[in-house]
């Protein structure tokens, strides 16, 4: 389990982090949002996972300028975070939100099977 100084860095480089790149002004950057950080343990490295809006052209292109502006990053937090060392930056692509429409999609269909079938199927909440 991760200390509390752990979970309060994380959640101080993500805050700063989202701040960044709201403010970064790179063309190729498409619409970014910052959905977590995850931070080693002695603090050498931050994995930020981003959530990207576009087609899959896009997301690879911002993708590639996160990449780049990871050493920007970097310094920003170091000026901003007080940390005795800021940590090694690694941008991650979020797969949560892809992976929950798609679970929304699969659970929306099979019930649309259920009722065109009239079978109840599974056990619902609020049926006795």
């Amino acid at each position: 389990m991760a200390s509390n100084r752990l979970l309060r860095v994380e959640e101080e480089i993500k805050r700063e982090s989202a701040d960044i790149l709201r403010h970064m002004k790179d063309p190729r950057l498409g619409f970014v949002s910052v959905t977590g950080v995850k931070v080693t343990p002695d603090l050498q490295q931050a994995r930020i996972y981003v959530s990207v809006l576009g087609t899959p052209e896009e997301e690879q292109a911002t993708l590639e300028v996160l990449e780049n502006a990871a050493g920007f990053v970097r310094t920003e937090i170091g000026h901003r975070v007080r940390l005795r060392r800021t940590p090694a930056i690694l941008f991650t692509r979020d797969e949560s939100m892809a992976y929950g429409a798609h679970m929304d999609a699969v659970m929306r269909s099979i019930a649309e099977k259920e009722t065109k079938s009239g079978d109840p199927g599974l056990w619902r909440a609020g049926d006795t």
